[in-house]
């Protein structure tokens, strides 16, 4: 189950940066739900807000590193911490999902524009980086509500 999801997951994040990249002209933006979401098509070489931007021998050590952290903590955790467990998949798919993307084309696709707000343009891997660290937290609080019953 786990690995389906895995493989959709960054599946989906490649298709829709190819999309995108073959679809949308750079720096062009479409109107997805008028007044909060567009696409656009931008190439970005460094993190959110375009932090360390062209640092790719930075973003290269951390991306393997994180990916070894992620996968010795997916290995070794409890089969029955289902939460935890999904939470360490989604920040893997997304963390490999923009590891293709550096590796491959030396710079991220972002796509996701919020119209509403002045927020960083960002893409699927980094959604799923975001519903992970949301799904860590959710099992930290079950896992500390777990403890405070069992005293």
């Amino acid at each position: 189950m786990y690995v389906v999801l895995f493989v959709a997951l960054i599946a989906g994040d490649q298709a829709l940066k190819y999309y995108v990249a073959t679809n949308i002209p750079t720096m062009s933006f479409h109107e997805f739900i008028p007044g909060i979401l567009s696409l656009t098509h931008i190439t970005n070489t460094g993190a959110a807000w375009s932090m360390l931007e062209g640092k790719m021998i930075f973003f290269y050590i951390v991306t393997i590193v994180a990916v070894i952290i992620l996968l010795y903590l997916f290995v070794k955790s409890d089969k029955k911490d289902y939460i935890y467990r999904f939470s360490l998949l989604f920040l893997l798919a997304g963390t490999i999902g923009n590891a293709i993307d550096r590796f491959t084309r030396h710079f991220v696709v972002d796509m996701f524009s919020f119209d509403f707000i002045n927020f960083p343009i960002f893409n699927l891997a980094d959604t799923y980086i975001t519903i992970g660290v949301i799904l860590i937290i959710i099992s930290l609080i079950f896992m500390t509500e777990g403890e405070k019953n069992s005293k």
